[in-house]
């Protein structure tokens, strides 16, 4: 078939790679190029342990405090608080006990299908040498904030992770020298892994994908108008027409939906960080440090520190703010990090309120094939998507039951 893919992020490029190696002609459009947005600043982790939604049972009743802590883990700014409000209604629903399990059971499924694919994708592009497996530290400050993860760990084994919970500073500092003595408790996950750099990481696989015959086109896609039978396209560029189209677009897809009639409710996570120079610390895994919402993991030779949730849109200006707060929080957390040299970023991650991605054709337009709303754990789920969005262009049946990812649960 003759398939045009809306956005050359992680997810749109490896769903582009897919189709082109089972044949299709492809053509890739986005309005920046290639890994521009969310693709090109996030942690570079594949973070397959991590089957926990945000909307946990009684998150709402940390609510009204995080507009009091600008800098803490999940914030909205004020400006935004009005608009945000019925996304906000959609988290709180997801977030009770029956709609919480089914999403912990999505997540684990979609999470487990993309580890495979990913290993599928590695072998057959000889990729090997772009990933890290050097497992994830998750650190946390005292014996009560460690007990109340307890249940999360419990969760993660029943999904298969295997992991190693840690319960003294000298454990932790087998595995991470430097950590500041305020973390006492850990869990160590040692299959996880990390890509070098996220960057270059899609754009080895665009490289791929133009080898098996694919076309990038740098154009701002503004329209889209589906029959049964066909897709069309349009921007300043030029119109296009194709037999399917899929929707990758990332936080900026939702304009194109409603075009579609679909009232889906996507928001954006802003996350930020600061990616420091070779020699900044002696890292050796991907740590996070649970109670503040970021990361500090290693990118080609340097230190990225970021993080965090700011439900704030796309709109807004950036907070950079942020960016320094985490900064100076992991100067302190890892007391011989070295926080000269930095550059900063902000990226916008597309959320949906149970933390599960839109993987389906687009409901009454069939040529029309949805995939976005990954979240943070776009680079996660990348490769199992792309499999997932074959099958669907290929009206094959899927290799899991993707009804919990359907548009239609909206």
């Amino acid at each position: 078939m003759k398939i045009g893919v809306i956005g050359a992020g992680v997810v749109g490029v490896s769903a582009a790679l897919a189709l082109a190696k089972r044949g299709h002609e492809v053509t890739v459009f986005d309005r920046e190029g290639v890994a521009a947005g969310a693709s090109r600043g996030n942690a570079g982790a594949f973070a397959f342990a991590e089957i926990i939604p945000l909307a946990t049972p009684g998150v709402m009743r940390k609510a009204p405090f995080w507009l009091f802590d600008p800098n803490g883990p999940l914030t909205i700014p004020p400006a935004y608080m009005l608009r945000i409000a019925p996304w906000l209604f959609s988290f709180w629903q997801a977030s009770l006990p029956g709609r919480y399990r089914a999403a912990v059971a999505a997540q684990s499924a979609l999470m487990a299908h993309s580890a495979a694919a990913l290993e599928r994708l590695v072998a057959v592009h000889g990729l090997q040498d772009m990933l890290r497996r050097e497992g994830q530290l998750q650190l946390y400050e005292g014996e009560k904030e460690f007990s109340r993860s307890l249940r999360e760990w419990e969760e993660r084994r029943g999904a298969g992770v295997d992991f190693t919970l840690l319960e003294s500073r000298g454990a932790i500092a087998e595995i991470q020298p430097g950590v500041a003595e305020r973390f006492t408790h850990g869990g160590f996950t040692p299959g996880w892994i990390n890509v070098t750099d996220p960057a270059l990481w899609v754009e080895r696989l665009a490289e791929e994908f133009t080898r098996a015959g694919g076309r990038i086109e740098r154009a701002d896609i503004r329209a889209i108008a589906a029959s049964p039978s066909e897709a069309r396209i349009t921007g300043p560029e030029g119109d296009w027409r194709f037999e399917r189209v899929v929707l990758a677009a990332g936080a900026f897809s939702g304009r194109l939906s409603r075009q579609l009639g679909l009232r889906l409710p996507l928001e954006t996570e802003r996350g930020y960080n600061t990616t420091l120079p070779a020699g900044a610390f002696d890292l050796r895994t991907h740590v996070t440090f649970s109670g503040h919402g970021f990361v500090v993991s290693r990118i080609g030779g340097g230190i990225r520190v970021g993080g965090g949730v700011e439900l704030g849109g796309l709109h807004l200006p950036p907070r950079m703010g942020r960016a320094e707060a985490l900064l100076t929080k992991a100067a302190a957390f890892l007391p011989g990090l070295k926080t000269q040299g930095g550059t900063q970023w902000m990226g916008f991650r597309p959320s949906m309120p149970d933390s599960l991605p839109v993987i389906s054709a687009a409901p009454h337009n069939p040529a029309v094939v949805l995939a976005f709303g990954h979240g943070h754990l776009g680079l996660t789920q990348s490769a199992g998507t792309a499999e997932l969005v074959a099958d669907i262009v290929e009206n094959r049946p899927p290799a899991i039951d993707i009804t919990p990812y359907r548009a239609s649960r909206f």
